[in-house]
């Protein structure tokens, strides 16, 4: 026999597989690949996309195999990539999983996030969660990206129910008490709820950062944060009723248009508190429907109370005072407000 020629075949990874990978990386995601080729040839194309690791030996896969300790997994069967899959899960990992052919669909059907490139065949396409409508895999860091957005502006409004529910409860019961009379009419109260609805609902369009690390719900945390921001919001709001009662000696009309304005800016001030973990200039300015809804409500407050409609009249200089308290109670909150949050990894 005689050697006429040679021919190379080759199967490159996608020309944005390096971005990926890299983008990916800097979102805190761990990657692994999981491929029926051999070893060698997994190794070099891991490699060239940036993916370096340790190549998991061929045979079963192991019950106590962890994503970290290898990151090529080569001459996996369809239900080996299933099998690690749920490993990987009941470990406690959040599973993404991207395929394209029908050998994929089992472990794209039991990943938290199945993802199909455009390429991929029907039945994987039907398996996975995501479905990409552009060649290649950046999309799969816009995905990413969009859920952690998302993620953001519910834990946000999550926040906002749970400290707005503790101060308006706390705040009527302490209110009563002071001033032995009830310190919202009916017809405050349902103004409050309205304009405080605002401002909440707008949460939902503002403008948010993406966490740095894959997100996860720790309820517990999340309500033992709310707890103490309704608390710090409580203690302002009582602050300025007990001086109204205390020291200026207002009645009881008076004293329930202080607490309507009062209920109003404390909102107004928490909301924007809590929309950023960190410091409050860290985040991109608020969504103009935020500044709208926060416009429109402190707007109507204010002149009700300097007008006098629905309440009793309250002089200009004690509005601006309330305003300029509320301000600084931000400010003053936003400095213990970042290593609670970081304490209770509310990212």
């Amino acid at each position: 026999m005689q050697l006429l020629g040679l021919i190379a075949l080759s199967d490159p990874a996608w020309e944005d597989s390096a971005e990926l990978v890299s983008q990916l990386k800097a979102l805190g995601v761990r990657m692994v690949m999981l491929t029926g080729d051999a070893a060698t040839t997994a190794a070099i194309v891991a490699h060239a996309v940036g993916l370096d690791g340790e190549v998991c030996p061929p045979g079963p896969i192991a019950k106590d195999v962890r994503p970290e300790k290898f990151a090529v997994f080569a001459g996996v069967l369809p239900e080996d990539k299933f099998k690690l899959v749920k490993l990987f899960q009941e470990d406690g990992y959040l599973v993404g999983m991207c395929g394209d052919g029908a050998n994929d669909a089992p472990a794209l059907r039991q990943a938290q996030m199945g993802i199909a490139v455009s390429t991929a065949t029907d039945v994987a396409k039907s398996a996975a969660g995501i479905v990409l409508t552009s060649p290649g895999l950046i999309g799969v860091v816009a995905a990413v990206k969009e859920g952690r957005f998302t993620f953001q502006r519910i834990l946000t409004y999550t926040l906002n129910s749970v400290t707005n529910k503790i101060v308006k409860i706390f705040f009527l019961a302490i209110g009563l008490g002071m001033a032995g009379h009830a310190i919202l009419t009916p017809m405050l109260m349902i103004i409050s709820m309205l304009g405080g609805d605002l401002p909440g609902m707008s949460l939902t369009t503002d403008h948010v950062r993406p966490s740095t690390l894959p997100n996860r719900w720790r309820i517990g945390n999340l309500t033992l944060a709310g707890v103490f921001m309704g608390l710090s919001e409580l203690v302002f709001c009582v602050s300025v009723l007990a001086l109204g009662h205390y020291h200026l000696g207002m009645g009881i009309a008076a004293l329930q248009a202080l607490a309507f304005i009062t209920l109003v800016r404390g909102n107004q001030a928490m909301t924007y508190a809590i929309r950023a973990r960190g410091r409050i200039w860290a985040l991109p300015h608020p969504s103009r429907w935020l500044i709208l809804s926060s416009v429109v409500d402190l707007g109507s407050a204010l002149t009700l109370a300097g007008c006098g409609w629905l309440m009793a009249p309250l002089p200009i200089w004690l509005l601006a005072s309330v305003l300029a308290g509320s301000v600084a109670f931000v400010f003053v909150l936003d400095l213990v407000k970042v290593s609670v949050f970081c304490r209770l990894k509310i990212a």
